[in-house]
């Protein structure tokens, strides 16, 4: 194998690190999410795992940021919570943010 070859499987393998790094950062962070959510709509127990898991599972949706703030927008309004989806988006970011480090860590 040439150096070439060498630094393109080098390459190769950081990108798919890459990827599989970001695809827990967002799995985890929907789960942050998940349970902040939960406890703003009173769900508990099994409903609360359930939703979670549900949010959890749209980090493979096409669009999933997307599909998991709408879920949380309708979820919140169905019990009467006013939150903007720029306010949920936030709350996005600093879960991600949040999920980011403790994969770093090894948390």
């Amino acid at each position: 194998m040439g150096i070439f070859d060498q630094r393109e499987e080098s390459f190769e393998n950081a990108y798919v690190q890459g990827r599989e790094f970001r695809f827990r950062a967002k799995a985890r962070r929907n789960k942050l999410l998940g349970l902040w959510a939960a406890g703003k709509i009173g769900a508990s127990g099994a409903a609360a795992e359930a939703y979670i898991d549900e949010l959890v599972a749209a980090a493979t949706a096409k669009n999933a940021d997307d599909v998991v703030v709408s879920r949380v927008m309708r979820d919140f309004m169905a019990v009467g919570i006013l939150q903007s989806e720029h306010q949920i988006r936030r709350h996005m970011d600093e879960f991600l943010a949040q999920a980011t480090t403790e994969i770093s860590l090894g948390i």
